[in-house]
């Protein structure tokens, strides 16, 4: 291998090591303890399904209701029509 090459791979080497060993020590200082760690780490993950959940039925809402807007048009219409039939019937069934 050219003297370049090792030389290049050494450095790159020596960066990825670097900032490693410095995101290790910026994690340990903010988290000293582990369990404060599981905790944060718990309710980020409720609060993260809980906001796709609540995302998602808000975007589907608002695409059914502007597919609704489009009744009339040939085309469109008629999927935007048994969408909201769809809709209705599970509705209807709870």
């Amino acid at each position: 291998m050219p003297k370049k090459t090792l030389l290049k791979k050494a450095t790159k080497s020596q960066r990825n090591g670097a900032r490693r060993s410095l995101l290790e020590e910026l994690f340990n200082d903010i988290y000293d303890d582990r369990r404060s760690i599981y905790r944060v780490n718990f309710f980020r993950g409720i609060f993260f399904g809980l906001g796709s959940v609540l995302g998602g039925t808000v975007v589907v809402a608002l695409i059914v209701w502007t597919l609704s807007l489009f009744v009339q048009i040939p085309g469109i219409g008629d999927a935007a029509q048994k969408a909201q039939d769809t809709l209705e019937t599970q509705k209807n069934r709870q």
